[in-house]
């Protein structure tokens, strides 16, 4: 499933995951699976045809990541493997930062970071040129519309069999989702 939430120059893109690292941390060993949040960068195309055809429109590079990370052999409910990624340098993800509170109460602690793109801006290391009043407007206005529809994912998640992957029982890395 993919939700994308778009503004000006900027959108939310929302995904289930289900991922097996290749390379874990010591800790971090098994399959996880959740939902996974990007801020991209947006960009209308050129119409292709008539007023009335439809527009391109590129979902780019990443700025913010926020990963609602379980591991699948744990408690459901536990967010044991939820992180964010603070910043992104081209398509790579930072490193991961785990934060209590983010994994105590992730769905007010997304709130909270949608809720301020200037700040989510500033800690990655992003211009605040590179979005739009309209885009921090937009952004603060749907974090609640966002944020449901995130939670909605992770209960779809949750009370779907922990399902693999076909061809994934065996495999040492897999990554499943639209992100």
């Amino acid at each position: 499933m993919l939700y994308l939430f778009g503004f000006e120059r900027i959108g939310v893109a929302v995904s289930d995951i289900y991922f097996v690292d290749p390379n874990p941390t010591p800790g971090q060993e098994g399959a996880e699976r959740g939902v996974r949040l990007e801020l991209r960068r947006l960009e209308p195309g050129e119409l292709k045809g008539s007023i009335y055809s439809a527009r391109p429109i590129t979902v780019d590079r990443p700025i913010w990541r926020v990963d609602l990370l379980e591991s699948v052999s744990g408690t459901p409910g536990s967010f044991d493997r939820t992180h964010h990624h603070p910043g992104v340098k081209g398509w790579e993800p930072g490193r991961r930062v785990f934060d209590s509170r983010l994994s105590e109460e992730p769905l007010k602690w997304l709130a909270e970071r949608l809720g301020d793109l200037e700040g989510v801006l500033d800690q990655a290391g992003v211009g605040r040129d590179e979005v739009s009043p309209a885009d921090v407007s937009g952004l603060r206005e749907r974090a609640p519309e966002i944020v449901e529809a995130v939670g909605r994912l992770l209960d779809t998640v949750r009370t779907a069999a922990p399902e693999t992957p076909a061809g994934a029982e065996s495999a040492t890395s897999v990554r499943a989702s639209w992100l």
